[in-house]
């Protein structure tokens, strides 16, 4: 069905804009006068793929109300229909009203509610679709938002992390660069036009420090761009071929200190993702092949994926996981008290839990390091400007007291 892009009224008489799939205008303007809207004029959308990825989602928040909101009414045994109605007339984001109308369309047309939702893989993923369908097999869609209610707070406690974890190196690295742009860039050449009309001999760390100002001052560009192209050549290589993305991903898991970073992060959201379905009901080849999508290093992949081949030719989950040789014992020895208990899905959460902790404490110890680092390094260049402009001032105010 095609998008359009609509121009309407409120019962206040205030515009409203928006975006709703309909079949047609007729069908689009049904829709409208359902949640209290009157249509004004419309515009069928042509999508693009710059336009697909410019397209802003629903965030942490909305979604958050929205399967919270769900899971109320559903509990208190309201039918879905009449609960996607509410949520859709309470809301008060344009995106997210347009999003449920959209699907309470869909479900009042008959479409199952997990289809419904797998029509938006970019606001939904193929997990939201897969614990609602094990929701509606089982007839307890609450649990079902309940787990969806969770994952999305996990989901963006984790992005945040994610952000921390970048952010503050990021931002002291500009800062160091910038300083040092200015500095050999501004301060450096003025001092050295003095000391160069002195006509006395310059000591080495000052001619070093020249050389490199002049370097700075012709060839910035060339400094500033570097960063950039060396990323891009990696982002190419381990695109070119599966080859080289597969060897890529696992030089990173080595890199000190980032190394151990990427491999818990994923640890733990492969836990979470399996232990949030499982729990839910959805079978566990299921689980495992869902998990081993969101598991964003192709090693870790590639290793779940064996994981998950072994699990289906009948080896326990625990073994299956200690033969891949990327999960370390601890979690591999949890697995399986979890299978001799009954209580995986338990043992998974528990799982999560405690990466989450060591991501937190990996990320602290990592700013921690950086810090310090961060300082020496900062220190040494002023340190280094200082030693070759005051010496070479000092020696000349000598030779005028002589």
């Amino acid at each position: 069905m095609p998008q359009y892009s609509y121009r309407a009224l409120n019962d206040a008489g205030r515009q409203v804009r928006g975006k709703l799939t309909a079949n047609n205008e007729t069908d689009l303007y049904q829709q409208l006068q359902q949640i209290g809207l009157m249509l004004v004029d419309s515009k069928a959308q042509k999508t693009s793929a710059l336009s697909n990825a410019m397209a802003r989602g629903i965030d942490a928040r909305e979604k958050i109300q929205f399967f919270v909101h769900l899971e109320q009414l559903q509990a208190a045994g309201v039918p879905l229909i009449d609960s996607l109605t509410d949520v859709r007339d309470s809301t008060d984001t344009p995106r997210l009203r347009d999003l449920v109308a959209t699907i309470l369309n869909d479900v009042s047309g008959g479409t199952p509610l997990s289809e419904a939702f797998s029509r938006h893989p970019k606001i939904f993923g193929e997990m939201y679709s897969a614990l609602i369908a094990a929701g509606e097999d089982s007839g307890n869609l609450t649990a079902a938002f309940q787990h969806l209610t969770h994952h999305v707070r996990w989901e963006d406690e984790i992005r945040k992390r994610i952000v921390k974890a970048v952010r503050y190196p990021a931002v002291v690295l500009v800062l160091i660069t910038a300083m040092l742009m200015f500095m050999m860039g501004v301060v450096v050449p003025g001092i050295v036009e003095f000391l160069k009309s002195n006509g006395s001999e310059l000591p080495l760390i000052t001619v070093a420090l020249i050389a490199t100002s002049d370097f700075i001052r012709s060839y910035w560009y060339v400094i500033l761009l570097t960063p950039i192209v060396v990323v891009a050549l990696i982002l190419a290589l381990a695109n070119s071929t599966d080859a080289m993305k597969y060897a890529i991903a696992c030089l990173m898991l080595r890199i000190p200190v980032f190394g151990p970073l990427v491999s818990k992060l994923a640890i733990s959201r492969f836990a979470h993702f399996f232990a949030v379905m499982f729990q839910s009901g959805v079978p566990i080849l299921q689980c495992l092949e869902t998990a081993q999508r969101v598991v964003t290093n192709r090693c870790l992949e590639e290793a779940m994926k064996t994981v998950r081949q072994q699990v289906q030719n009948g080896e326990p989950l625990s073994q299956a996981m200690r033969n891949s040789g990327q999960f370390p014992s601890l979690v591999c020895r949890m697995v399986k008290i979890g299978e001799d208990s009954g209580n995986l899905g338990g043992v998974m959460d528990n799982v999560t839990g405690f990466y989450d902790k060591d991501v937190d404490e990996a990320i602290d110890a990592m700013i921690g390091m950086i810090e310090p680092a961060m300082t020496v390094v900062s220190g040494v260049i002023m340190g280094w400007i200082v030693a070759g402009v005051m010496g070479p001032i000092y020696d000349s105010l000598g030779n005028l007291g002589g």
